[in-house]
């Protein structure tokens, strides 16, 4: 079977209920998620085995859950008996949010991205994130879509930055923070 069919050659694509342009919001709300599918794959396949063994399986049930978003914003009509993101994923991630940040040292400054090269991948993670709730924020403003889907992405964000502290902590490295900042936290892990 090809992959290929040649039915995009002219700027159009396929989305559940119809067809539109390559630049149209939904698919950029779905493409910019399917991106961070690709940078969740690469943080997990750097991820030691042993060591991150409980957010290896997260990660990997968090791919498809993105994949799911990207199923529930690709409906033209919009049918909520459909839709497959749901408010118990987002209250999920923070039961996850919160072991994390047990491991966490507390944090006074804000952080930059890095410390070690798989926090600096997740804080890849965290940022296409955000870009792709604001995408799915754009499309959902001009037509119905699952609300859902942009609190499961504002919470999953926040569990990137959370995870990415955390992988610095169990590989015994630091976090940057950013010092040219006054001190703005108060016991927050």
């Amino acid at each position: 079977m090809a992959i290929y069919t040649r039915t995009g050659d002219r700027g159009e694509t396929s989305v559940i209920g119809g067809r539109v342009f390559k630049d149209d919001l939904r698919i950029e709300a779905y493409g910019t998620i399917d991106e961070l599918n690709g940078f969740v794959g690469q943080a997990r396949s750097m991820m030691d085995d042993e060591q991150f063994a409980d957010v290896r399986q997260q990660l990997l049930e968090i791919q498809h859950e993105l994949f799911d978003c990207g199923s529930d914003l690709a409906y033209v009509r919009q049918d909520e008996g459909n839709y497959k993101v749901t408010g118990g994923m987002a209250e999920r991630l923070e039961r996850w949010i919160d072991l994390l940040q047990a491991e966490n040292p507390p944090i006074e400054r804000f952080i930059l991205p890095g410390g070690s090269g798989l926090a600096s991948v997740l804080h890849v993670c965290r940022t296409v994130c955000r870009r792709a709730e604001r995408r799915t924020v754009s499309l959902g403003r001009s037509t119905d879509i699952n609300g859902e889907t942009v609190a499961y992405l504002n919470r999953l964000s926040d569990y990137f930055f959370a995870l990415a502290r955390t992988a610095n902590t169990r590989l015994g490295v630091a976090d940057v923070e950013y010092i040219r900042g006054a001190k703005v936290f108060r016991d927050l892990r």
